[in-house]
């Protein structure tokens, strides 16, 4: 029998690798045939064919990419991850590490919208080496580089090198592993530079905050080239010594019970991670039928973070799936970014994520004042919970002042995981930035570190935990009032069945006298054109924001299903929107 969450104890102290590739190599040596990582393939079958890497063969696969790589490029040599979600792609990510270049982890050339143009940008600004696909991708990624004139990397397909011995190269901590290129929700991609040691630092607090232990399994439907699935799915296992089980987003998406029938199919301890889109999406597909064959009593950290976590859906997924052994104590509402590699709090392991209400109009002003629950104008957050053994501070962003708790704020963080900069970029002003306390002395960063990163997300601490308010980019000010983009969308998207949920994107365009606000969101699938009354949804959705929120549209839009831009991670895309409407393109 599992033993219950909150009784689990978890011990880092062993976990001393100062790299992935070193901790790899420990692992072939002493845990030579047990399983590594496992992919689950729905293409070829439906029901899921598994392939799975021993330890032993593992570290052999990532010894003949090293091995090719090393011969090909010099140290500090970028080499372009373009492989589909698979083992291979652990492969080739552990294989240009262990060279000693610096690994980019991005995705295979895709008809889905806006995917191949980033993916040259991000090329084009990272000026890999080396390029790493597989052989079924090999043509398309060959043509893909000549057609946006990017054919100067070498390609090869990590499935078909041959076995080779490799001699490991000395990995520093300060070494530059690999450039996690931020999702784009607010601005165009940046390389975050990683270093050996803040991915080996990160993934040791997601190893402690998860409660994780040898005989853990992680799985993980996110992509790997994403800052959560990478760490989920291949870091955090990869550091602790347990296997990981990976499936292709597309199969989540295609039946997202899949993720679940793989959770309840590991032997022992499990855990993993989603965006809060995806508790409610399996809650609302899963059929009576299939959640009777679920046992999950073993599940032990549910990751929830990449965007806002909204009350109603912890309270959709954990109702749907209470019979099935899941409860909300095993649900971690986790902050953080890329700049951060992933992680920078939790909630706490043993207990649901603490949910405050607040009013709102005082959460707009600058200040979290509590309310009781279901207090009419009042806004429901659910904590994040408290920093994982790094530095977290409230402050003012245009003074650098710390602000006391209860006062919201810029949040700033400093830990052994911050990255050291945007490749290519001048970026202190962001990664080294200065806080100061009420008497203008400067307030001290973590122990080593050169500053404090400034997250661009606004936050409140109250009573020693952490709730996210929003993006400072994103926040609209309308007549000199301040009102966060997710509450307005949260209310617009209950305002009209016809209305798709969790599409809807509230932004500020200039008008003639100030900023104004629009709504953009998609049409239920469900629901015919023909059959929506556009006048009276508008009609709706402008008096329901008015009532919640004292504010006037100035246009309500609604678009065909997939329409609102996304990114990568499948966030929306508020800046995307809000450009793509100036330019009258939405």
């Amino acid at each position: 029998m599992t033993m219950p969450s909150q009784l689990r104890r978890t011990d880092v102290s062993d976990l001393g690798a100062d790299s992935l590739p070193a901790a790899l190599a420990r692992w072939a040596r002493e845990r030579t045939d047990e399983r590594a990582v496992t992919f689950v393939d729905y293409q070829s079958d439906a029901d899921g064919v598994a392939v799975s890497l021993t330890w032993r063969e593992l570290d052999a696969r990532v010894d003949a990419v090293a091995a090719w790589c090393a011969g090909r490029a010099e140290r500090g040599d970028r080499v372009a991850v373009l492989v589909e979600q698979s083992a291979e792609y652990v492969v080739a990510f552990l294989g240009a590490l262990r060279a000693g270049l610096v690994a980019v982890p991005l995705f295979p050339p895709s008809p889905l919208p806006g995917h191949n143009d980033r993916l040259a940008g991000v090329l084009a600004d990272c000026g890999p080496r080396i390029v790493l696909t597989t052989r079924e991708q090999a043509d398309g990624v060959e043509l893909f580089l000549r057609e946006r004139k990017l054919s100067g990397p070498r390609l090869a397909a990590v499935d078909v090198l041959p076995q080779a011995a490799f001699d490991p190269v000395p990995l520093a901590a300060d070494d530059l592993a690999y450039l996690q290129y931020t999702s784009g929700s607010t601005r165009a991609p940046a390389g975050v530079m990683i270093t050996h040691g803040n991915v080996v630092a990160n993934a040791r607090q997601g190893y402690a905050a998860y409660e994780c232990d040898a005989a853990t399994t992680s799985v993980s439907w996110l992509p790997l080239f994403h800052d959560m699935g990478l760490v989920v799915g291949l870091a955090v296992p990869v550091l602790g010594g347990f296997a990981a089980t990976l499936m292709d987003p597309l199969a989540f998406l295609i039946r997202p019970q899949r993720w679940l029938q793989q959770l309840a199919a590991t032997p022992g301890p499990a855990v993993s991670a989603a965006p809060n889109f995806a508790y409610g999406y399996v809650a609302s597909r899963t059929t009576e039928a299939e959640k009777a064959e679920l046992r999950l009593d073993h599940v032990v950290s549910l990751g929830d973070g990449s965007e806002p976590v909204l009350p109603a859906t912890l309270a959709a997924f954990y109702t749907k799936f209470a019979d099935c052994g899941l409860a909300p104590r095993m649900h971690r509402h986790t902050y953080g970014l890329a700049e951060a590699v992933v992680m920078i709090s939790v909630s706490p392991a043993g207990s649901p994520p603490r949910q405050r209400t607040f009013d709102r109009a005082s959460l707009a002003a600058g200040r979290a004042v509590p309310v009781e629950p279901g207090a009419e104008h009042g806004s429901t957050l659910v904590s994040a919970g408290r920093p994982v053994d790094q530095k977290l501070r409230i402050v003012d962003p245009e003074t650098g002042l710390v602000l006391p708790d209860g006062r919201v704020g810029e949040i700033w963080s400093s830990g052994a995981n911050v990255g050291v900069g945007y490749w290519g970029r001048e970026s202190a002003e962001v990664f080294e930035a200065v806080a100061t306390d009420a008497d203008g002395e400067p307030v001290a960063p973590y122990p080593g570190r050169a500053g404090w990163l400034r997250t661009g997300d606004l936050g409140v601490v109250l009573d020693g935990e952490l709730f996210i308010t929003g993006r400072i980019k994103d926040l609209i000010i309308v007549d000199g009032q301040n009102h966060y983009p997710q509450d307005i969308e949260v209310t617009v998207e209950q305002a009209h069945p016809a209305i798709r949920r969790h599409t809807v994107a509230a932004f500020a365009v200039a008008g003639p006298s100030g900023e104004q606000a629009v709504v953009v969101a998609e049409r239920a699938k469900q629901v015919a054109a023909a059959d929506v009354d556009t006048a009276e949804l508008t009609a709706a959705v402008r008096a329901a924001v008015s009532q919640a929120h004292g504010l006037a549209l100035r246009e309500v839009k609604l678009l065909e299903p997939g329409a609102v831009p996304r990114t990568s991670s499948g966030k929306i895309q508020r800046s995307a929107c809000r450009a793509r409407y100036a330019e009258g393109t939405l």
